[in-house]
């Protein structure tokens, strides 16, 4: 109803709540009744269509207020990022990665997304201008990889272009206003620079720009969502679910070649600047650590045939083998129903990953984007 003072067609986020009323007065009589309001309200809004987040009846000194605003805050962080998502993308998708063909029109037309591409000849050019130059930017880049891990098994030349990337996406990014990116990160990477850029993608993400793997638009949507949900409180990880735990049959192991954040490593872990360990050239330019426990939210924005959902379930990280490459071990309550829900869709084998329990946040967030299910186990 345009035009109303109701109306909330544009991306305004609505907060309900009301104080916990006072006792009733000595000779009976009552300040206010605001619980009466609220359900008045809550009716309202409805009739006139219009999402709403409520808070229950409450002091604004108790938890549940503290709690309930901070996430709406988070809510209303998430659907500004989704509704501003510009994603470079870096080449086209690998051949054989049919999971992550998306609908860029549709996501245009229904969302407002908007993707950028650029081809991997851009991104090689650059790279040997920045090489050329090495400027400021360039020398921040390499003095951080220095500092945070170990770069000994990687020959220097393979190090400055690894720093040269960064520098490169990052400033395609700012041009263009990109949010995000997705890269085809093999194999014409490998052809044109000889590196692999696992672990640039990390360092990115870790400073608020995700970079997501195999060209997954719709993984990089789900890593800008996930981030805001969490208040940027953690850098998000963007993770393959590959295979169960050896012995803990509600675990599963998040893990990609080396992308996850260095900042996100376990405590005394040793970080190393590796090589690919599955390509058989195996080029230099993955991350070698296992990143903390503790609570984590797994995301995944994901659709087909016209109709997306968001998918959310939290657990913990808990102990289990070593293995190469960047990752965690990931326990559930119950994983059958997890497993059974990401293969019947219309999700894939890639998600995101954050430290912190921000799944309610993100069942909320999709009140507010038109043509978005929440889809969530636990």
């Amino acid at each position: 109803m345009a035009g109303h003072p109701l109306d909330c067609s544009g991306n305004d986020n609505v907060l309900l709540w009301g104080p916990r009323d006072d006792a009733p007065l000595e000779d009976g009589l009552r300040t206010r009744d605001t619980q009466c309001g609220l359900f008045a309200t809550g009716k309202v809004l409805r009739r006139f269509n219009v999402p709403f987040t409520y808070i229950e009846n409450s002091r604004i000194t108790d938890d549940v207020f503290k709690n309930g605003f901070r996430n709406f805050i988070a809510v209303c962080a998430a659907v500004r990022d989704f509704n501003n998502t510009r994603i470079l993308q870096i080449a086209p998708r690998p051949a054989a990665f049919w999971t992550v063909i998306c609908n860029e029109g549709e996501l245009l037309e229904k969302f407002g997304i908007q993707v950028f591409p650029v081809t991997l000849v851009d991104i090689a050019n650059n790279v040997y201008k920045v090489l050329d130059r090495k400027d400021s930017q360039y020398k921040v880049t390499l003095n951080k990889i220095k500092n945070v891990m170990d770069i000994s098994k990687v020959p220097y030349e393979d190090v400055e272009k690894l720093v040269a990337l960064k520098v490169v996406i990052s400033d395609f990014c700012k041009e263009y206003k990109c949010n995000s990116a997705a890269i085809q990160c093999w194999n014409a990477l490998q052809d044109s620079l000889g590196i692999m850029p696992c672990m640039v993608n990390g360092l990115l993400t870790e400073e608020g720009i995700p970079v997501v793997c195999e060209m997954d638009i719709h993984g990089a949507i789900t890593a800008v969502l996930l981030q805001a949900a969490s208040l940027y409180s953690s850098p998000i990880f963007f993770a393959d679910l590959t295979v169960r735990h050896p012995t803990n049959d509600n675990a599963e192991l998040l893990w990609h070649c080396g992308n996850f954040p260095p900042s996100l490593a376990k405590e005394n872990a040793k970080k190393e600047l590796g090589r690919h360990f599955i390509f058989p050239t195996h080029m230099p330019g993955t991350g070698e650590w296992e990143i903390k426990g503790g609570d984590i939210t797994i995301c995944r924005f994901d659709g087909d045939h016209g109709e997306y959902r968001l998918f959310a379930g939290e657990g913990k990280g808990t102990e289990g083998p070593k293995t190469k490459g960047t990752y965690v071990w990931f326990e559930v309550s119950n994983w059958p129903e997890w497993e059974r829900k990401l293969v019947e869709g219309p999700y894939i084998h890639h998600c995101a990953g954050v430290h912190g329990t921000v799944a309610a946040v993100l069942k909320e967030v999709c009140k507010y984007i038109p043509g978005l299910k929440a889809d969530y186990v636990e």
